[in-house]
């Protein structure tokens, strides 16, 4: 039996960085929720709307979207880490209109044209092949649709990443040089990229806006011990925990 297109993710975020992420929500939700809202405004979600939400993790934007759509709107929430649904779930016991579906975007059967628009905040940047992926999400949205997501750009453009492993350097192994176009946090840094990977997947009329804040977790205290947990340092101490 082949392995699923995203197998190697399911497992990553279900077993390695899933239950980091999920005792980490707080912060991490602090840190992202100004970049999520901003993608959000574009998205301009409306009362009533049907909005699939690709890689909600622990639930902080189907639960802004859900109630941006209230009343009579509905949100899904589509993750691949089982382990972050199950926080999103207990976020959500008592918000109508939300639901979430343990799934891998790539390949899901989602109801053909049920969507008025898609929405991501960090959560298509880690598909084996984002073209089949971004057309088995089109194939989900009604004719007119519309999708918005964020991603990160360059990671010379986020020091926010950058600095703690320019910092922890001299005591860690060299990291792999990345594989251009790999699924991960910069696999979209391409603005071009981003069009033709759309594009192909059966998406028009295609902006790509560049985007700059800060942000942050909270104090001094709580960002250290989030910086050595997530992000591309988190990963680096994982896979050498000697260090």
């Amino acid at each position: 039996m082949s392995e699923a297109p995203n197998a190697q993710q399911a497992t990553y975020w279900n077993e390695a960085a899933g239950p980091t992420w999920a005792s980490l929500q707080a912060p991490l939700d602090r840190q992202l929720a100004p970049l999520g809202r901003a993608a959000m405004a574009a998205l301009l979600p409306r009362p009533g709307e049907r909005i699939l939400d690709i890689g909600c993790g622990a639930g902080q934007t189907s639960l802004d979207l859900a109630r941006a759509v209230a009343p009579g709107g509905e949100v899904m929430g589509a993750d691949i880490s089982g382990t972050l649904l199950a926080v999103a779930r207990d976020r959500a016991a008592e918000l109508d209109g939300v639901r979430f579906v343990e799934a891998d975007a790539q390949t899901h059967p989602f109801e053909t044209g049920r969507f008025d628009a898609v929405f991501s905040r960090f959560g298509v940047m880690f598909f084996a092949d984002p073209a089949a992926a971004f057309a088995n999400i089109q194939r989900a949205v009604k004719p007119g649709g519309r999708l918005a997501f964020v991603c990160w750009r360059r990671p010379d453009e986020n020091p926010i990443m950058t600095l703690p492993m320019a910092a922890a350097a001299p005591f860690l192994p060299p990291p792999a040089p990345p594989e251009p176009g790999a699924p991960g946090p910069f696999a979209f840094a391409d603005p071009d990229r981003i069009r033709a990977v759309l594009g192909a997947g059966g998406f028009a009329d295609i902006t790509v806006t560049p985007h700059d804040e800060k942000v942050g977790a909270g104090d001094l205290d709580t960002v250290l011990a989030m910086t050595l947990k997530v992000g591309p340092l988190g990963a680096m101490l994982r896979d050498h925990p000697d260090k």
